[in-house]
């Protein structure tokens, strides 16, 4: 089920895109990024809508997946 990010207080928001940043591990590119920085693109992401929030009721969790990902999956289905 799709959450919309506008359901949800700032901070949930920010919790829950700062705990999925920190899941995703370390950053091994040239320059090391700002965790707070990581977060900022990600919210940025959801709401123009690339990425949204997921809950799996199955799981009991919350994901961030690409918009793409949702669609290939509701095709696949």
């Amino acid at each position: 089920m799709i959450i919309p990010i506008d359901a949800l207080e700032a901070e949930t928001l920010y919790s829950l895109v700062e705990s999925f940043v920190l899941r995703e591990g370390t950053d091994y590119g040239e320059q090391e990024v700002e965790l707070s920085t990581k977060v900022n693109q990600v919210i940025e992401r959801l709401k123009s809508g690339e990425a949204v929030l997921v809950y799996s009721e199955l799981h009991e969790s919350v994901d961030i997946k690409r918009k793409e990902e949702i669609q290939t999956e509701e095709d696949a289905q």
